[in-house]
């Protein structure tokens, strides 16, 4: 193949600014930016598109350009209406405690099978966790999906039973949801 190029459409309410590959779009919930430079891309902005390009590529350069667009979508979603993920503890005993710390930057996961250590897990930057209201349930917030996501993970793993059978023993913090923090229209 000698050009594969794809494009990803600029909403009206979005700005996007490109610089030797690194991507940053402003829109009303905030700023991301994004390095893409070890891709060897051609990336610009043209007619209200961001234009990914790549010219004389091998298959894997190629799926790179698919990737890249997938990320800037990510990107306008986020500062257009943001991502929340919702977890709930499930527990058979022990009542799990989730505390928030420092402001939401920090959880506190207390009592997990009856442990008297306490684990903490720091979220990512512009990531906030907090209450729901419902019990047993917390949510993330954040305008990155990587970010929201890796604490979603940070948090499942944290509480991991070891050394006892997993079919038994379910113990643990899910993802019981995913959306965004806005109302996509």
């Amino acid at each position: 193949v000698i050009n594969s190029t794809q494009k990803v459409q600029i909403p009206d309410n979005v700005t996007v600014k490109v610089k030797a590959r690194t991507v940053t779009i402003k829109g009303k919930r905030g700023r991301l930016s994004r390095n893409f430079r070890p891709l060897l891309l051609d990336i610009y902005v043209k007619d209200g598109c961001i234009i990914v390009e790549k010219w004389f590529g091998i298959t894997k350069e190629l799926a790179a350009v698919r990737t890249v667009c997938s990320h800037i979508r990510n990107m306008i979603k986020g500062v257009t209406y943001g991502f929340q993920y919702k977890m709930k503890s499930v527990y058979a005993h022990f009542p799990i405690n989730m505390v928030i710390a420092s402001g939401g930057t920090q959880l506190e996961i207390r009592n997990f099978l009856g442990e008297k250590v306490n684990r903490h897990v720091p979220m990512k930057k512009g990531v906030v966790v907090s209450n729901t209201g419902v019990k047993d349930e917390i949510k993330i917030e954040g305008n990155d999906l990587e970010n929201v996501s890796k604490c979603a993970a940070l948090i499942q793993q944290s509480v991991k039973v070891r050394n006892k059978d997993i079919r038994k023993f379910l113990d643990g913090i899910y993802v019981s949801d995913r959306r965004t923090v806005d109302e996509v229209a």
